[in-house]
């Protein structure tokens, strides 16, 4: 009998569970899919990324200008489609409000190209890379982590380096499209200049699916002013503005003593992460998810939205040298959209298109450089960025690295 009812029970759960609206719809698609990675960069990162490029800004600041004051603007546009363009070659445009000073649209196009063959003969690297963690006056038990590159290059990889506590986001590319078209390309790339906006209606038409329209109710982030200063006992005290709609932040650096032989020798490579824990992967560099961004807090991977500062231990500074260089990251909203909207109750949801659109604002850490002030910087005007460069940066064991950090 207890057996009976126990089967009684669990199908009575089961056909209830059926019976929960949405529990069991089904749903299709998307067949087209678009992506909008909108950034805001302050500091070097405006200088390396904006209108008077890496070296001449830095020229410039060297000379006593101030591109502490500057703030550039970037958009990454993807569109990928499960379905063939209907006139060959893929092609579409991206259509904006004046407001937006891009013009009437930018056009998404896909370069067809291919990779050649490398020649460059293997040499082994030689060189250690010296890892910390956490923000605080003194490093934390266990640090720093030593990797030595000739051992790595030799298949022996400490334990436990990488985790997968922070995930790489999966985003629209050639790869998982049937066609594929995107901007900046080499029929236009000039980034949107002072006093720009993306509020309100975006269009987006093309040749390889239907047209998708939806409307922005939020603009760039607000620029990341950060301060760095060398305190007494050596450690390196980073402070930033508080930036409206932030998610949380994360900061790194990279430093050495330039010991290395030359060549293949790299002498040792100091990296350090605000992170709580060991974490230096996944997606902490570029854009993520508020959710995800929320779930990191929590472990103490990325700071929260209320934190204004963080230290640098004394021993990243003495191991690094004279100048470390890195970023700080503020994470941003994310606005998602669909089409048909979602059908009420269990209906089959067929999915023509969706949008994202990705926030962030960024900015590059200098300690140890006294370029024109850059030290401490407070937020001006705005200043186009150059096109976007297609190569990521890539920094120790081909990690990639923010944009303007190369």
């Amino acid at each position: 009998m207890r057996s009976n009812l126990r089967f009684v029970s669990v199908a009575a759960v089961a056909a209830v569970l059926a019976a929960v609206p949405g529990s069991a719809q089904k749903t299709t698609g998307p067949k087209e899919r678009y992506e909008m990675d909108v950034a805001t960069m302050s500091g070097f990162a405006a200088m390396a990324g904006g209108g008077r490029g890496g070296l001449g800004g830095a020229m410039g600041m060297m000379f006593g200008g101030d591109p502490s004051s500057k703030v550039a603007h970037q958009l990454l546009l993807r569109l990928g489609s499960n379905d063939a363009a209907t006139a060959p070659p893929p092609k579409g445009d991206h259509f904006f409000l004046p407001q937006a000073k891009m013009g009437k649209s930018v056009p998404l196009t896909t370069i067809e190209g291919k990779d050649e063959p490398g020649t460059t003969p293997f040499e082994r690297p030689k060189g250690r890379l010296l890892l910390y963690w956490g923000c605080g006056a003194k490093a934390g038990p266990g640090q720093p982590v030593v990797i030595d590159f000739a051992k790595v290059a030799a298949g022996q990889m400490p334990p436990n380096l990488f985790s997968s506590a922070v995930p790489v986001i999966r985003e629209v590319s050639k790869a998982n499209s049937r066609s594929y078209v995107d901007w900046p390309n080499n029929k236009g790339g000039k980034q949107p200049g002072s006093g720009s906006s993306l509020l309100g209606a975006h269009r987006v038409a093309s040749n390889i699916g239907p047209d998708i329209n939806f409307t922005l109710a939020q603009d760039y982030m607000q620029g990341l002013s950060a301060s760095t200063a060398i305190q007494g006992d050596q450690s390196v005290m980073v402070r930033w503005n508080s930036v409206p709609n932030a998610t949380g932040y994360v900061a790194w650096t990279i430093g050495g003593m330039g010991n290395g032989g030359g060549k293949n020798d790299m002498g040792d490579i100091v990296w350090w992460t605000s992170s709580a824990s060991k974490e230096f992967g996944g997606g902490l560099w570029d854009w993520l998810p508020p959710s995800v961004v929320a779930n990191l807090i929590t472990k103490k991977i990325v700071m929260p939205p209320t934190q204004t500062s963080c230290q640098i231990p004394a021993e990243v500074k003495k191991a690094s040298g004279e100048m470390l260089i890195g970023n700080l990251n503020a994470f941003g909203p994310e606005a998602n959209f669909s089409y048909p909207p979602k059908p009420a109750g269990n209906a089959a949801w067929n999915i023509d298109w969706t949008a994202k659109v990705r926030f962030r604002s960024h900015t590059m850490l200098m300690v140890g450089a006294d370029f024109g002030g850059m030290s401490g910087s407070n937020m001006g005007g705005s200043t186009p960025a150059e096109p976007a460069k297609k190569k990521k940066c890539k920094g120790p064991l081909g990690i990639p690295l923010p944009d303007g950090a190369c």
